[in-house]
């Protein structure tokens, strides 16, 4: 029994070391990979996730339960990636020894009919035999010689046998040991990154304290995802201020270039005046990089700011980011909340029976559509004139109860349940003020732009890079270089001549080797090369 077994576990590891075993999954691994692209992934966009499920029913449901909206955490996906670093482990670690004692064993003896190869030839040399050994020598420097004599010989004359490129199994074990290394350390980062995301509106002076972001917190974020072996601490201490945004736009509206300047500083100099910060320009695929952190400058949008002025002449003003619907002309769609001053009323459930809410569109470019010009879309991406098609609702929003809210919409059921209220539609242009029912006022203030930056580290991204090109390098030697042999034997005679016979093989494609061999041949022999137009002469006249 014990023998069976350890017979079939053999063979169960001679198949996984394969080569062909270790293409196979390495194709499995890629079909693997199509469903993280086409679905939605929790590690994105866990609201994309959620939106789809509910959307489409049973079969979302099959989808969550066989981990494709998690595919490269999922468990079959890590079984098929670990299986593919294993074969290729198995494949590489016997070659390597096999390729060892390969450059440390001489090169095989030489056939014993040179002509049969594909590259052969003779010739009479006016040399005594050790004059052309050192010939052979000297020509054939670079190349790993072993030499034969007339009794270890086949054909029973002293022989030369030659080759190189070795370097080129070399290579090759290089390039997927190098494949190895990607895979290795690019898990590794996965275990050991963070990466987060936040919108800092980017106002200048008006609202400069909201225009600073400091990476020394997680809670920082709008949203963070990590590897699991990141435990929330050890985040590079740095503080940004975002000063401004600005947009290249083509005529038709496509953007064509974003910037953002800020200023940072890092460590103890976060303390320092602001003024004294250093400035960087960011701009797409030109992040910060701050000791391992890189600071992507990703997209923008638009913030609204509307002030809400209570009957008392108490006012309250939010500038709040709302979602571009639209990615060419950004069409936005948002909602602010507001809570009543404190003094007007007392007791709490009425006050959050009176708290307003103000959701809608926002247009940077406004341009109206309908019988009576009132529904709004955007005409171009820039702020050339902003405008907003807003709802106002009056009663609980929701804020006090603990469940959390979207930051992009009203909680559908507070309004379909009669909770909040909806007291105005109007659609207003910047200074434009709307009056409600008991006297307070509703003012839309303009907009301003907001940008989306994302922070990330992978500590193992250097290595990444440097496998990656070990694997590109040593792919290309192993390209070029051919692995050939070379076979001299050479015949004293009588007259003090010797005659030469030369024989050549390539060991892997023949392309371009014949040349070198011909090379070899004639300067062996003393041949000089013909005159291109000689041989053309020769040709014709033999015709």
């Amino acid at each position: 029994m014990l023998k069976t077994v350890k017979l079939y576990a053999k063979k169960a590891w001679h198949w996984l070391t394969s080569m062909r075993t270790a293409l196979a999954l390495l194709f499995l691994l890629a079909i693997a990979a199509i469903p993280g692209a086409l679905l939605p992934q929790r590690s994105l966009n866990e609201s994309n996730v959620i939106e789809y499920i509910e959307s489409n029913g049973k079969l979302a449901e099959f989808y969550d339960k066989v981990q494709l909206f998690d595919v490269f955490s999922s468990t079959w996906f890590t079984a098929i990636y670990m299986l593919l670093l294993i074969s290729l482990v198995g494949c590489i670690l016997p070659r390597s020894f096999e390729h060892y004692k390969a450059m440390r064993a001489p090169v095989v003896r030489a056939p014993k009919n040179l002509s049969r190869l594909a590259h052969s030839g003779e010739g009479v040399v006016d040399k005594r035999e050790d004059e052309v050994e050192k010939d052979i020598r000297s020509l054939l420097k670079g190349w790993k010689i072993t030499e034969y004599s007339a009794a270890e010989d086949r054909a029973g004359a002293r022989s030369f046998a030659a080759e190189k490129g070795y370097i080129r199994e070399f290579f090759n074990l290089v390039f997927h040991l190098g494949i190895v290394g990607m895979i290795v350390t690019a898990g590794l980062g996965r275990l050991f990154y963070y990466e987060g995301h936040v919108i800092v509106v980017t106002d200048g002076e008006q609202n400069s304290q909201n225009s600073v972001f400091c990476n020394t917190a997680t809670a920082n974020y709008d949203s963070f995802r990590a590897g699991a072996n990141f435990d929330g601490t050890g985040l590079t201490t740095f503080c940004f201020e975002a000063h401004d945004f600005t947009a290249d736009y083509l005529v038709n509206g496509q953007a064509e270039m974003f910037r953002s300047n800020i200023s940072y500083a890092v460590g103890d100099d976060i303390q320092n005046d602001p003024e004294t910060w250093e400035d960087y320009e960011l701009r797409v695929n030109h992040p910060l990089r701050i000791a391992g952190d890189r600071v992507y400058l990703q997209g923008h949008g638009y913030a609204p700011t509307f002030t809400v002025t209570w009957p008392n002449g108490e006012t309250r003003t939010q500038t709040v980011q709302w979602r571009p619907d639209d990615p060419m002309f950004f069409l936005s769609s948002g909602v602010m909340r507001f809570d009543p001053p404190a003094g007007m009323y007392p007791d709490l459930y009425e006050r959050r029976q009176n708290q307003l809410s103000i959701q809608g569109l926002f247009a940077p470019t406004a341009s109206w559509e309908g019988d009576n010009d009132e529904l709004l879309t955007s005409s171009y991406p820039a702020m050339r004139d902003p405008a907003v098609a807003i709802d106002i609702y009056r009663g609980d929003n929701g804020l006090d109860t603990g469940i959390g809210q979207s930051l992009f919409s009203l909680d559908s059921s507070l309004i379909h349940s009669g909770v909040l209220q909806k007291i105005e539609r109007v659609n207003l242009q910047v200074g434009d003020t709307v009056t409600l029912d008991d006297g307070t006022t509703v003012t839309f203030d303009g907009a301003s732009e907001f940008a989306n930056y994302q922070i990330s580290r992978d500590p193992t991204q250097n290595w990444v890079l440097v496998t990656t090109m070990i694997s590109l390098g040593a792919l290309v030697g192993s390209l070029m270089i051919r692995r050939r042999r070379i076979w001299v034997r050479i015949h004293p005679q009588a007259d003090g001549t010797t005659r030469v016979e030369t024989g050549g093989l390539a060991r892997t494609d023949r392309a371009g080797w014949g040349g070198e061999y011909e090379k070899f041949h004639r300067e062996l022999l003393g041949i000089e090369e013909e005159d291109e137009d000689e041989k053309y002469f020769d040709d014709d006249d033999r015709d």
